[in-house]
């Protein structure tokens, strides 16, 4: 099975946002060993993949989510978690920190729970839409992740852009459009089949586009950060 399939709300209008997803949990999977905590997993669709490299999988997020959660750990990401000290080797945390009304105490509490030596891979979006209101607080330009990162503890802290300007704004042209899908069965099916070109060749050449953007950090669609603790 591949990441992909595990998207139940993958569709024609948003399929690169996933993609750009699959490319770099691949990246970066090097980085996933032991006992991997996902702090705010929900429906924990990258389990299978998870558990390809690393020995255990552990779910935490907070009984009150959006999500159809399969957590092991019930908690609340903005508190304390009920996990003893130094027993992750590797924490992950994906479209979470915008979420949390305390992002510094779940990222303190992400150091507090890894072994020294482990690392944390953790995903935020920049230039995105209001979503699962009102529980979206905050974006986050690469400095302010390292700021709160390093005043977790964690070092050797990089930020990398995950796309360029185009793609950035192609996903959200095609957002938008999807809105206008409404009304009466037929409309809705005649509406979706203009706006279908659109969507697969903006989606297809947004990441050609995106090698213009000499700067990507500038208008990302998100961030992948990755960290150590000492």
């Amino acid at each position: 099975m591949t990441m992909s399939q595990n998207h139940s709300n993958r569709q024609w209008h948003n399929w690169l946002v996933y993609d750009i997803g699959d490319h770099f949990l691949a990246k970066y999977s090097p980085n996933y060993k032991g006992t991997l905590y996902d702090l705010g997993a929900g429906e924990s669709p990258y389990k299978d993949f998870f558990l390809q490299h690393a020995d255990q999988y552990i779910a935490v997020d907070w009984a009150g989510s959006f999500h159809d959660t399969k957590a092991d750990i019930a908690a609340d990401l903005n508190k304390p978690l009920p996990i003893d000290s130094e027993v992750a080797d590797t924490v992950v945390s994906l479209s979470v920190l915008e979420h949390l009304c305390e992002p510094q105490t779940m990222l303190n509490e992400a150091f507090r729970i890894l072994k020294p030596g482990g690392g944390m891979v953790l995903q935020v979006p920049w230039q995105w839409w209001i979503h699962e209101a009102p529980f979206d607080f905050f974006r986050y330009t690469p400095y302010g992740l390292k700021y709160l990162f390093e005043k977790a503890g964690f070092v050797d802290v990089t930020v990398e852009p995950q796309s360029g300007f185009f793609t950035m704004w192609i996903l959200k042209g095609n957002y938008f459009s999807q809105r206008f899908i409404r009304g009466p069965r037929p409309l809705r099916a005649l509406v979706k089949a203009a706006l279908l070109p659109f969507w697969y060749l903006g989606q297809k050449l947004a990441p050609l586009l995106d090698k213009l953007d000499k700067n990507w950090a500038l208008e990302t669609s998100g961030y992948y950060v990755t960290a150590k603790k000492p």
